[in-house]
């Protein structure tokens, strides 16, 4: 009986160092609430670093004023986070046909890379991808929305 009453409170013992160590693991665990704050951010949800969106005419790749502004103060921001890495998403309308709009993407993304390898940025630090007509940040069908999807986001990818 004795034998049994030590076993016993050994097991009991061990059983509750394992629950506190769980206890403390889980404490070091993001929780839903500050979960978002792991996030590196992107320019389309404003959670990256101040840089903003471009947007691109329809059909086309190649960057107007307005989107040279924006690159600009893109790089800037860039300069100014020396260490910090991004990747450029290239986006399209929903019109077209997949493979097309997948070609168009990558060219909008990568004209945006070259403005900002132009304006001082190492090009390492820019990676591109095209999303072509995958992930509209407007579902609608007018000529507003589209002109929404039309764009290069921008995503850190390390700070």
């Amino acid at each position: 009986m004795k034998k049994w009453f030590v076993v016993m409170l050994a097991a009991t013992v061990a059983l509750s160092a394992c629950s506190k160590k769980k206890a403390e693991d889980e404490s070091t665990l993001p929780s839903a609430a500050n979960a978002d704050e792991n996030m590196m951010g992107d320019s389309d949800s404003g959670k990256a670093m101040g840089l903003q969106t471009v947007h691109f005419g329809y059909d086309a790749y190649t960057l107007d004023d307005s989107a040279k502004n924006v690159l600009k103060n893109n790089a800037q921001i860039m300069k100014d986070k020396a260490s910090a890495k991004i990747q450029i998403e290239g986006h399209c309308d929903q019109r077209g046909g997949i493979q097309y709009n997948i070609a168009l993407g990558e060219k909008r993304a990568n004209a945006a890379k070259k403005f900002m390898v132009d304006q001082g940025i190492k090009a390492e630090r820019i990676s591109t991808i095209s999303m072509g007509k995958e992930k509209p940040v407007d579902n609608g069908t007018t000529e507003d929305a589209y002109a929404k999807n039309r764009r290069g986001n921008f995503v850190v990818t390390s700070r």
